[in-house]
């Protein structure tokens, strides 16, 4: 690289360093104040809220890199411009499209990241989260096990557990549930237990009776039982760490996809899933390249180049509307998954457009007072 690619290039990391702080930032707080207030009402130490917060920060890299990196071409563009520094790059015999070349380095380095996270931390990172909020579930369901007190872990239910044995017995257990609208149940029961099964705890309680209160015929029905199992899912959604998930896999685990892995979700959805890693990183390198070249078409105006950047803003909007498009058919048909890559052509189309514009400035001005001109013109 040349000494100009070397100095745009270093431009262009530093302010995409700075931007990413920034943005990460702003969603990392977003999200960790809706995380907060859910663990730490849940009586979850401060330590468990660090670790989900640090386990969600993949994800959320991988979606503000390829804006900081627009935002960052946008922003280096604007002030060569505004200091003439590309005024002087272009006079001296670059054209557009060499200028271009630091960009084009600049959107690479962006893409290799966002893949990275894509097929592999990301997908991590949810494995090892998926782990955490499981063993969570199981502490909450231990924190319910209290005796002598009267607990409500949801509203509509009320539990009470008289003594808790050294071997996990539960002694003489009333449990009130009054979330139907058409009835209330109370069951009772003089001993129970908490049996785990795959998909979610059990309340196992035995000798015992149900009390069931009809809001319509007003009668109150009674019923014994020897031993009866009530599942507390509803009351703590379980969470199986060990559930296969496309978006819990790596993509090598799904390339490799077992057996299971393909009955469970289908060929045309591990496909397009891997597709979809590997077109979304894309925008890395497109955001910048739209920017960039949309600046250049300015020039140097001492007005500044507001319209442009205007521009630049409307041409991404435009691709993530064809991303959302194409992520739209593919959920009506999987086997879509060509539509995926539309976005990134479009945006490599466009900046080709740009580039050609922007190295025939005359053709540029008329095109612009061209359209000024109709603009202006009385319907």
């Amino acid at each position: 690289m040349g000494r100009f690619d070397r100095y745009l290039l270093s431009q262009l990391m530093t302010l995409f360093g700075f931007f990413s702080l920034v943005l990460i930032m702003v969603y990392w707080v977003n999200r960790a104040v809706a995380l907060f207030d859910q663990l730490i009402s849940d009586g979850q130490g401060m330590w468990v809220f660090v670790e989900f917060t640090a386990l969600s920060l993949p994800a959320i890299i991988k979606l503000v890199l390829p804006l900081s990196a627009f935002v960052a071409s946008v922003y280096v563009a604007d002030r060569l411009s505004g200091e003439s520094e590309l005024v002087v790059v272009q006079s001296t015999g670059f054209s557009p499209a060499r200028v271009m070349r630091a960009v084009m380095v600049f959107g690479l380095i962006a893409v290799v990241m966002v893949q990275i996270l894509a097929h592999v931390l990301v997908p991590l990172s949810n494995q090892r989260l998926n782990i955490r909020q499981a063993e969570v579930t199981q502490t909450a369901t231990a924190r319910i096990l209290r005796a002598g007190e009267f607990m409500t872990p949801i509203a509509g239910v009320t539990l009470y557990i008289r003594n808790i044995t050294p071997e996990g017995e539960l002694q003489d257990v009333f449990l009130s549930d009054s979330r139907a609208s058409l009835a209330d149940t109370i069951y009772t029961a003089s001993r129970a237990y908490i049996v785990r099964t795959e998909r979610a705890p059990q309340l196992v309680m035995v000798d015992g009776s149900i009390q069931n209160l009809s809001h319509q015929t007003e009668r109150m029905s009674f019923t014994t039982f020897s031993d009866f199992a009530y599942d507390l899912s509803s009351i703590l959604p379980s969470v199986d760490p060990a559930a296969l998930s496309l978006r819990n896999a790596t993509t090598l685990q799904l390339l490799l996809a077992r057996d299971e892995m393909t009955l469970l979700f289908g060929a045309d959805n591990i496909r397009t899933e891997i597709h979809d890693r590997l077109s979304e990183p894309l925008l890395g390198l497109i955001g910048p390249l739209l920017g960039f070249a949309t600046l250049l078409i300015g020039g140097f105006s001492r007005f500044g180049l507001s319209r442009q950047i205007a521009a630049a803003v409307g041409l991404v909007i435009l691709v993530k509307m064809i991303e959302s498009t194409a992520t739209g058919a593919i959920r009506r048909d999987a086997g879509l998954w060509w539509t995926l890559y539309l976005p990134a052509v479009f945006g490599l189309g466009i900046t080709g457009l740009l580039l050609f514009l922007a190295a025939r400035p005359l053709l540029s001005r008329r095109i612009s007072a061209l359209l000024t001109f109709w603009r202006g013109r009385p319907a």
